[in-house]
């Protein structure tokens, strides 16, 4: 008889993502995030999920474009996060999709961060969801808005390297 092999670690077929996986599966990022702001310092936080939410975030149904983070009453908050809702439960057992939902942080982290955000002009923005050893962390920067004209800046920069990528590439054929 065979031994049960399911649960080795050891396997090379675990998907990322999975309880015993080491790899990181990246669920979502707020690429409109980079765009906007200058992002300073980051921070890997937990959260407090339900069933049906976890589930959701594993099929890759969500959305961190409008979200952001919050510190109130000694607590991070993740708030305007779309998690769409799990197709295979019922109406009662389902989810609000932008409920708050609460991030897991140490609590000198959290002291750190709300006294960043009091300062002028700082903001808490997720960046990207994933999933470690099966349970969904999110990424949070602390981030400086970009100016219109910081936007024009660092289009430009990318476009003169993708200029400078092309011409090399096209100088080695």
């Amino acid at each position: 008889m065979a031994a049960n092999t399911t649960n080795n670690p050891n396997r090379k077929d675990v998907p990322a993502g999975d309880t015993v996986s080491t790899k990181i599966k990246e669920v979502a990022s707020n690429r409109k995030a980079y765009h906007d702001y200058f992002i300073d310092e980051t921070f890997e936080a937990g959260l407090v999920l339900s069933g049906t939410e976890i589930k959701s975030i594993r099929e890759g149904r969500i959305n961190l474009r409008d979200a952001y983070a919050r510190v109130e009453n000694g607590e991070a908050w993740l708030c305007n996060a779309h998690i769409s809702a799990y197709d295979r439960a019922g109406l009662y057992f389902n989810h609000a999709p932008t409920r708050n939902r609460k991030l897991l942080l140490h609590k000198d982290e959290i002291r750190r961060l709300a006294t960043k955000t009091q300062a002028k002009g700082l903001t808490l923005v997720p960046l990207k969801m994933y999933l470690k050893k099966g349970r969904a962390k999110v990424e949070v920067g602390v981030a400086r808005g970009k100016k219109l004209y910081d936007k024009r800046d660092a289009l430009a920069e990318r476009e003169a390297n993708r200029e400078i990528e092309r011409a090399v590439k096209d100088a080695r054929q």
